[in-house]
């Protein structure tokens, strides 16, 4: 059988690969005779055509991070050694693919790495943001200190993310029912309907004619419109991949009639917080930027922010460009420049966050009493146009005997 392994040879180099044992005993033996210290060894998984693996199936999920952090916080209190902890959590874990990463890192913590450079090897699934912390904590000696904290803020922001998804449910699901709904009849129905109105030969109103040219299109066009809805998707896609489109297109969501102002704050909230968890986690001000710009989820406030970085580097306060901008609210910038005064930014960012939060809270709220009616008038107004459609030329038609 194969053995997989990872480890350093006799002149400190890291090297990897496969070697071909009767057992992992004589493995051991013969990468030792090759002078291999091993860090990591364990058996090849056979690839069969029902156990195919797929990157999406695998992948680490917000929650998994969550409870990862949580746990390693809970046991680093109780002061359990690191590489117990994580030996512990690979038990805990059903996620197959974060089994083997959290594998791989307690071997390597248990080979003399550090576990912030043990992490960054697994950079896919631990951001820059998490491994800094962890990385302050080392360097502070505050690492049980700093891993509650972070677990604290990424359940904040989990709970938070949560609500706002499960408050949109609802209406993603009544607007896909609607929009199934509408195809159905246009597909199966309308054109029933609407050729007795055609064989009468009279001329239709332009409600009818137009609801007989989209029933038309989705009957015999619908190949041509998946063709172009997929190119749409994937030429959109390619473009936001651009810096300047990217930013603009995440500038316009900042001005969207109802939803731009909970964009805001969500992004708000994921600067100031994280910002507060890397300030007191010890992390810089320069760096913490840096980290929390890739974190914001926004190219233009990712653009804003990394000038913000370079104005700080060159001595200028922190809240100077954030004054200038009108996307940034004053209080922020105001508050910033109070608690870089006072040497208490850490504080003001946190007491920010938590006021956001709530904004954020109130405005889903309130969208969600805005939606339920809104999508009511949609259907009546919907329905209305259809039923128009085809009763108008019926009447039309009786009328003229």
């Amino acid at each position: 059988m194969f053995f997989k392994y990872r480890g350093k040879d006799q002149t400190g180099r890291d090297v990897e690969g496969s070697i071909e044992a009767q057992s992992k005993s004589d493995a051991v033996t013969t990468l030792g005779e090759q002078g291999v210290a091993i860090l990591f060894l364990e058996p090849e998984r056979k690839k069969s055509a029902l156990n195919i693996n797929l990157p999406f199936l695998n992948a680490v999920k917000t929650k998994d991070l969550v409870l990862f952090s949580r746990q390693l916080a809970v046991m680093s209190t109780a002061t359990l050694p690191i590489v117990q902890s994580l030996r512990i959590l690979i038990e805990q874990t059903d996620n197959q693919h974060f089994k083997a990463v959290i594998s791989e890192i307690a071997d390597d913590v248990e080979g003399g790495e550090r576990l912030s450079n043990a992490l960054e090897r697994h950079n896919k699934v631990f951001s820059p943001f998490f491994i800094a912390m962890i990385r302050s904590g080392e360097t502070s000696g505050s690492l049980d200190k700093v891993l509650n904290y972070l677990a604290d803020e990424q359940e904040k922001d989990y709970a938070l993310m949560s609500k706002i998804k499960g408050a949109m449910i609802y209406p993603a699901f009544i607007l896909a029912a609607l929009g199934g709904v509408g195809i159905i009849m246009m597909v199966y129905v309308v054109p029933k309907i609407t050729a007795i109105l055609s064989e009468t030969g009279g001329e239709l109103p332009m409600a009818t004619r137009l609801l007989i040219g989209t029933s038309s299109l989705l009957v015999n066009w619908w190949w041509a419109l998946i063709l172009f809805l997929i190119a749409s998707f994937v030429g959109l896609k390619y473009l936001l991949r651009q810096k300047e489109p990217r930013r603009y297109w995440d500038y316009l969501k900042l001005k969207l009639p109802v939803f731009g102002s909970l964009f805001q704050r969500i992004y708000i909230v994921r600067f100031t917080r994280s910002m507060a968890t890397l300030i007191e986690g010890g992390v810089p001000i320069t760096a913490s930027l840096n980290i929390v710009s890739d974190i914001v989820g926004n190219a233009f406030y990712k653009d804003l922010i990394d000038r913000t970085a370079k104005d700080v580097q060159d001595g200028n306060p922190i809240a100077t460009l954030f004054l200038k901008t009108k996307e940034m609210p004053p209080m922020i910038a105001h508050m910033l420049s109070v608690g870089e005064k006072t040497g208490r930014i850490g504080d003001v960012l946190g007491r920010m966050t938590d006021f956001y939060s709530r904004e954020i809270e109130s405005l889903v709220a309130n969208l969600i009493s805005l939606i339920e009616p809104m999508i009511m008038v949609l259907m009546g107004v919907g329905v209305g146009i259809m039923v128009a459609a085809v009763i108008t030329p019926m009447y039309n038609m009786s009328s003229g005997f």
